[in-house]
């Protein structure tokens, strides 16, 4: 890391350091553009991962996350602006494409504006929503956001604040849709936008020119609600964003507080734990796949993946009391210990689910129809998915090899054998095939593990009160869908100052436009059912 300090400090000499779970690096607004295009270009900086916008009372700004796909070392960079009027900093939506949602979502909640940004409208608020509700002043009265039932007569609107060469800038207002447009709306209430999300999509005859995500229907502010709980107490919402990931983002936000704290989770709670990831996953490919296939008219494809889906929440209820919604991870292992049947129900699954698996080939895979729908259609370059943080099974499709399990390992990864599956087209048919042979891996680590469950505590000794140290950390898990990571800032306190929840599938719905242009409005569907973005997990 000094080398890189010594880097960073030639490209900006006033940049400063602080060290901690990430290296975080101070830049001044003006600079942070310049600095940010360098980090990309010269150090190899080449995605972005996350940006977290904080209100730190005396200034507001961000923390942005950045990872070399070379190395995967991580690098936290914060920019603070003190003007709370009219705070403004550089995009670097021009650097990295992950960065329009993932401002606007900034914008949306701190108010904070991104200058040259192109889209500058909030995401999951209304327009007419007044106030920002993570600054540490919010009003929260419901008096000044009442209920409205009432449509926003401004959803085409939106503008950008344009900076010339002398460093002007100008309020260039917009609309999101031209004229001409013939526009059409897909949900929020339509079976195959899976969940409460709306895209309006124009058309030129059945060919799509663009499409606009329009979030925020089932929105629960989550991350401000967080601000008034205890750690422990955050746990809740963790199983209730991506539930098909519910064990896996658990897991997450549990290690970022045991990191924090330097607690050593027993070796039987890290096998358990695995274990329970490793059938989460596989329960939520099979659901994608049943899914997808129901998209696509095949009905009793549908049928066939719940059918084994049944199997892994039978043993989520015996162990867990639950099938959905788990809350089985604790701070310092699990919460309960395995079901005396856990061992038994595994071992005699895998056989079961591995026969499965050639019925769904066989079912499925080579119909003329299903491949027709699937080769060639919704094509995201690796270049993209790397621009747009697009992670998990379909980042992999476009050869993107991001698997945190392989390349950032946490827990007792490191200690197994399994494939990272990665396929290069990029097209639905790829996200599809990478899924079931996902099933696969998760399978080989299951028999791995099943009988080498070690004896001992499943549970470390934690604090009764739980406070972290002053101080920011962040941790990555491999959650179904991608890369799922935990943000807390501790001001030492039993409650964090901020925590921030980056889900993979925000980024999912950030390439539906750029998956879908050109296609028929037909392969919409497909696109979105194979991109396989849940919704709660993006309406945080």
């Amino acid at each position: 890391m000094v080398n890189i300090q010594e880097k960073i400090s030639a490209l900006c000499p006033s940049a400063t350091f602080e060290e901690g779970d990430k290296l975080t690096v101070t830049v001044a607004e003006k600079e942070w553009h310049a600095l940010a295009k360098a980090l990309k270009n010269e150090l190899g900086y080449d995605m972005l991962t996350s940006v977290v916008g904080m209100d730190w009372k005396d200034s507001l700004g961000a923390v942005y996350y950045l990872t070399s796909t070379a190395t995967w070392e991580m690098l936290a960079v914060k920019v603070a602006v003190s003007d709370r009027e009219k705070p403004m900093i550089h995009t670097v939506s021009d650097i990295w494409g992950v960065a329009n949602f993932q401002e606007r979502e900034v914008y949306d909640f701190l108010g904070i504006e991104f200058i040259n940004h192109p889209d500058m409208r909030r995401f999951f608020l209304r327009n007419d929503w007044v106030g920002y509700p993570l600054r540490k002043d919010y009003d929260a009265d419901p008096e000044k956001n009442p209920i409205r039932l009432t449509a926003e007569v401004n959803e085409d609107d939106t503008y950008s604040l344009e900076e010339d060469e002398n460093g002007n800038i100008t309020r260039v207002d917009k609309k999101v849709f031209g004229d001409d447009d013939y526009v059409v709306n897909f949900g929020p209430q339509h079976p195959s936008t899976h969940g409460v999300m709306r895209l309006r999509t124009a058309i030129n005859g059945e060919i799509i020119k663009k499409v606009d995500v329009m979030s925020g229907y089932i929105h629960r502010g989550i991350e401000k609600l967080c601000e008034g709980l205890t750690y422990p107490q955050t746990l809740f919402f963790t199983d209730r964003m991506d539930y098909m990931s519910a064990h896996q983002n658990r897991h997450c936000a549990c290690m970022c507080v045991e990191k924090a704290l330097g607690i050593e989770v027993p070796r039987r709670a890290q096998v358990i734990r695995v274990m329970m990831d490793e059938l989460m996953r596989i329960s939520s490919h099979l659901l994608s796949y049943g899914c997808l296939t129901m998209d696509m008219g095949a009905t009793t494809a549908f049928f066939y993946g719940f059918r084994e889906r049944e199997d892994v929440l039978d043993i989520f209820e015996k162990t867990c009391g639950a099938r959905m919604s788990l809350h089985y991870n604790v701070i310092g292992g699990v919460v309960a210990d395995l079901h005396e049947d856990f061992q038994k129900d595994v071992k005699a699954f895998i056989p079961k689910m591995r026969k499965a698996l050639k019925e769904y080939h066989k079912l499925y895979t080579g119909n003329v129809i299903a491949r027709n729908r699937m080769i060639g259609v919704g094509e995201l370059s690796k270049a993209d998915a790397i621009s747009y943080a697009v992670t998990g099974p379909s980042g992999r499709a476009s050869g993107f090899a991001c698997d945190a399990r392989k390349h950032k390992p946490y827990s007792i990864y490191n200690e197994l054998k399994f494939n990272e599956i990665v396929r290069e087209n990029g097209d639905c048919y790829d996200r599809y095939l990478n899924r079931l042979d996902e099933i696969e891996e998760s399978l080989k680590i299951l028999e791995q593990l099943v009988d080498n469950i070690p004896e001992g505590e499943i549970c470390a000794k934690v604090p009764k009160i739980i406070k972290l140290p002053a101080g920011r950390w962040y941790q990555e898990v491999e959650a179904s869908r991608g890369v799922f990571g935990v943000y807390i800032e501790s001001d030492g306190d039993k409650k964090p100052f901020r925590m921030h929840f980056q889900s993979p599938c925000f980024n999912l719905v950030g390439v539906m436009d750029n998956c879908c242009k050109g296609h028929m409005i037909a392969d919409l569907i497909t696109i979105g059912a194979a991109l396989d973005y849940v919704i709660p997990d993006i309406d945080r």
